[in-house]
């Protein structure tokens, strides 16, 4: 147990009272603070150890490839093409939001040369399972100089705590694999809680390894946009924490080379590449829109289920009583957590500020700050359609503190309170020990009841009805749907409706061309047909244009073009605005028209498809000469250049926030073109 350092080298444990009547020489106090230290260390390693097994167990059972897991491995298969970093051979787009994901499945698809969907599996998997018990060894190192209770004196059990609340909620077990990026995500939020307790632990000092152990948690909160965007808030304020905190100004330009070279190079190359600020599905899905009503519906969606009110509030209960605790205990270890920078002494007002924040109890308020805030950030923007997916992380976050807590065998409650005459404060002390320890005791107990009686819920109708709310148990609906417990490949999901005929229609049309849509008919796809002679410089191409991306764009050739009605891969649909009353992310659908026209697929009947209109597919060819519109897909499909790589620069600002109107003859209006006639004017 050695390894538990915080555990094995703090000091002052509650030495004061660890004899009774009996006098004690300084050999047997050390002794009995070893063997206190040694059991917390242990109880939190046989905790991890079961915790850990019991998340790899349930992941294993739940192991699944969720359709938009598989819409990142058709980047790593143009990768391995030589198209580059891209979602259609030709077509700059960025159709995934974690940067980090696509490259670390890409790095172990090149050293493994698996198959993408069982490297993705097992990459998620692996992630997600580590994620546990290195958060649980950053929460034991917040009581390294605490484990003798709420008054410093008895024998302490270092239990998991919200770390069995997180494993017991069935979509942390679903998004344990799923393709997404999701373990990724814990991962390194879990990675960062231990660099950040243990430079909080460390306070202000200076020196070789010091620095470096600084500079690595700086490297790694400014990796946080490229795991997910919205995960700069905990980054961020992980770095201004570092930032101000005791430094000398060389280290303070340090940090911020450090964290801000490879995000910011990415950046660059993001704006230069793909001519946008931020992954196209976060343009797709408007992720600085709001929907409170729908984000309150999708925060209810994942309390209601479980009752995970009940152990959040247990939390929050068990967070305070161990704040009260480090209150009334002092301790000299709180005394070397918040010493303050040498400068201080001078009276430097700003010196003062700066060493209170390189301590654990700020370290904590910084995390659970940030928890919050993305739960707030995810609630604003409407949640999602997947069942608890976006709120894991953030409940994570905020959960890091209180994965393990310490529940404490009082010592010498007996004799304490015999002391009533002579020594009321032990008296004190011996029933605030005992009221904290029996209370802590009861809420893990409650906690492991609600656990073990919730981790095999499952939503009413899970895999039958969406709801009228949009949010669906995604694994549950694809199970149901394919009749696969764990559908992994994208082989399996041709057993999902429409995916076999979908296949067969593409290789029907490989040679000539034309735009796939689906059909009324799970069986059937309609073909809008390339005219027989094609403009100077156009190719033919296959166009399948479906909203499962993930599935249609895997069981795709590479030479086929797979794009989608909301945008993920498809940037006039990204670009729509987003309809107020739609399903929560498949809010902006475009109108097939669109496709017809951008495509060149021949616009009139009989060869038209009969349910699209003529009107409407003349008006969005009209609507494409928006000099805007023309600009943007110029940013992606204009040969790539340096004078290109500067105009996207340029205009990435612009086209992040560059809309369109999804009927035609708005847009038409909007850009003032000339609206065109009708097709047919007699009808």
């Amino acid at each position: 147990m050695r390894s538990i350092d915080g555990l094995q080298s703090a000091d002052g444990v509650g030495t004061d009272s660890v004899v009774d009547e009996v006098e004690t020489t300084p050999t047997s106090v050390a002794g009995a603070v070893t063997s206190r230290r040694r059991l917390a260390a242990a109880s939190w390693f046989v905790g991890a150890v079961l915790v850990t097994t019991f998340f790899a167990i349930g992941a294993w059972q739940r192991r699944w490839i969720a359709d938009d897991g598989l819409i990142v491995l058709r980047t790593l298969r143009n990768l391995f093409a030589g198209n580059g970093p891209v979602f259609n051979a030709g077509e700059r787009v960025e159709a995934n939001t974690s940067t980090a994901w696509t490259y670390l499945l890409w790095f172990w698809a090149w050293v493994t040369d698996a198959q993408l969907e069982y490297v993705a599996l097992w990459v998620a998997l692996v992630c997600s399972v580590a994620a546990i018990p290195i958060a649980m060894y950053g929460a034991a190192r917040l009581y390294g100089n605490r484990i003798g209770g709420l008054t410093g004196d008895g024998w302490t059990l270092l239990l998991p705590f919200t770390a069995i609340v997180y494993i017991a909620l069935p979509p942390a077990r679903d998004f344990a694999t799923s393709g997404l990026e999701s373990g990724l995500c814990i991962f390194w939020v879990a990675v960062l809680w231990v660099q950040l307790v243990a430079w909080a632990r460390r306070g202000p000092r200076s020196g070789g390894r010091a620095a470096t152990a600084t500079l690595l948690l700086a490297f790694t909160a400014g990796l946080a946009p490229l795991i997910r965007p919205e995960l700069a808030v905990l980054g961020g304020l992980v770095l201004l924490l570092v930032f101000f905190a005791p430094l000398g100004w060389k280290m303070r330009l340090g940090v911020l080379v450090v964290a801000g070279a490879l995000p910011v190079g990415y950046q660059i190359f993001r704006m230069g590449y793909y001519g946008l600020l931020v992954p196209n599905p976060a343009v797709a899905k408007d992720a600085s829109g709001s929907k409170w009503e729908q984000g309150f519906a999708y925060l209810t969606n994942l309390f209601g289920p479980y009752v995970l009110l009940l152990p959040v509030i247990l939390a929050v209960i068990a967070g305070v009583l161990l704040i009260v605790a480090d209150r009334l205990r002092a301790a000299p270890a709180d005394a070397a957590d918040t010493a303050a920078d040498p400068q201080a002494s001078a009276g430097s007002r700003f010196a003062r500020f700066s060493a209170r924040l390189q301590t654990t109890p700020v370290a904590v308020a910084v995390v659970v700050a940030a928890g919050l805030i993305l739960v707030v950030y995810w609630v604003r923007q409407g949640g999602d359609f997947m069942h608890g997916r976006v709120l894991l992380t953030p409940l994570f976050i905020t959960f890091l503190p209180l994965m393990v807590v310490p529940v404490t065998i009082p010592a010498h409650v007996k004799a304490a309170f015999a002391r009533r005459d002579t020594d009321p404060a032990a008296r004190r002390r011996a029933g605030l020990g005992l009221a904290g320890s029996v209370a802590m005791a009861g809420m893990w107990i409650t906690v492991l009841v609600w656990a073990i009686t919730t981790h095999s819920t499952v939503l009413p109708n899970a895999g039958i009805d969406i709801g009228r709310s949009g949010i669906v148990d995604e694994r549950r609906f694809y199970v149901t749907n394919m009749g696969n417990e764990n559908p992994v490949t994208a082989e399996d999901y041709l057993d999902y409706p429409r995916m076999k005929a979908m296949v067969e229609k593409i290789e029907q049309y490989r040679d000539q061309g034309g735009v796939i849509l689906p059909s009324f008919n799970y069986d059937e796809w309609y073909v809008a047909k390339l005219p027989g002679e094609m403009p100077p410089g156009a190719k033919r191409q296959v166009t399948v244009y479906f909203l499962n991306l993930g599935m249609t764009s895997m069981n795709a050739p590479l030479d086929v073009r797979v794009i989608d009605q909301m945008g993920l891969a498809y940037p006039l649909a990204a670009h729509t605005e987003r309809l107020e009353d739609g399903r929560i992310g498949h809010d902006k659908i475009l109108p097939s028209e669109w496709v017809i026209a951008e495509s060149g697929a021949f616009p009139r009947r009989p060869v038209l498809p009969g349910y699209l209109d003529e009107d409407l597919v003349r008006q969005a060819q009209v609507a494409l000469q928006c000099p805007e519109t023309k600009d943007r897909f110029a940013s992606f499909e204009g040969p790539w250049s340096f004078s290109r790589f500067k105009h996207n620069l340029r205009q990435a600002f612009t086209f992040n926030s560059y809309r369109i109107q999804r009927e035609p003859e708005y847009e038409i209006l909007r850009c003032g073109l000339e609206m065109p006639p009708p097709v047919n004017p007699g009808n």
